[in-house]
């Protein structure tokens, strides 16, 4: 269950277990002998994959797993909810080709876009500069560059928040501008992106629940290493 509260909890900032697990395999960049710009990719065929670059760098990866994607679609129900009834802006979920830098265009799998001047909503992607939250579901191919370049990415840009969600440990790592290290929230965790207003607080593990089935439980691994690349 969702529901909103007046103020944010203080929650313990954590490091991240080193115990091993399941490995990664990273994102390949593409012909990474030459520089790519967000023109480049916007002029690839769809191919069924998804295309981004980040300082150049031109970054693959295959379509999702199922239980990717259900991961985001519960999540983005509960802050589509909360976003309309504070008229933050909108939620969406991949695709949404996003150009936070002249050199990079990312697809976050979802991600809350603030409302421009005169509340007036944008008509293209291009509009899109600045996000409340950009959140990643790692994947199998995804993780290293969840955690390293687009976290870097989104940091010095203006977003919010980015939450990396790890649906194999059950956990979401937040990061924030000025972060070195990520908070590791489990179980419930809470969102206030305007200090004056009501806060959003999400059951993590009623959503994981949603996801994975009341039938069929998954014994929760411990997160990755996280540490900043």
């Amino acid at each position: 269950m969702t529901r909103f509260v007046a103020s944010q909890p203080r929650v313990r900032r954590a490091h991240l277990s080193t115990r091993p697990r399941r490995a990664y395999r990273m994102v390949m960049p593409a012909l990474a002998d030459r520089f790519w710009t967000p023109e480049d990719i916007l002029a690839l065929p769809d191919d069924g994959a998804r295309h981004e670059c980040i300082d150049g760098v031109h970054l693959v990866t295959p379509t999702p797993r199922m239980d990717h994607q259900r991961v985001a679609m519960a999540l983005a129900r509960r802050l589509r909810a909360f976003a309309e009834q504070l008229r933050l802006g909108e939620v969406f979920e991949l695709p949404g080709d996003l150009r936070l830098e002249q050199t990079a265009l990312v697809q976050p799998d979802v991600f809350v876009i603030r409302q421009l001047p005169g509340s007036r909503r944008p008509r293209s992607w291009s509009e899109v500069t600045s996000l409340w939250l950009a959140v990643e579901v790692l994947s199998p191919s995804t993780a290293r560059t969840d955690r390293t370049r687009k976290r870097a990415l989104y940091q010095r840009t203006d977003v919010g928040e980015y939450w990396i969600v790890d649906a194999d440990a059950r956990v979401v790592e937040r990061w924030r501008a000025d972060d070195s290290r990520p908070e590791i929230l489990s179980g419930s965790m809470t969102w206030q992106p305007m200090p004056d207003h009501p806060a959003l607080v999400i059951d993590l593990d009623a959503l994981f629940a949603e996801v994975y089935g009341d039938d069929d439980p998954v014994t929760p691994s411990p997160p990755a290493s996280a540490a900043p690349g």
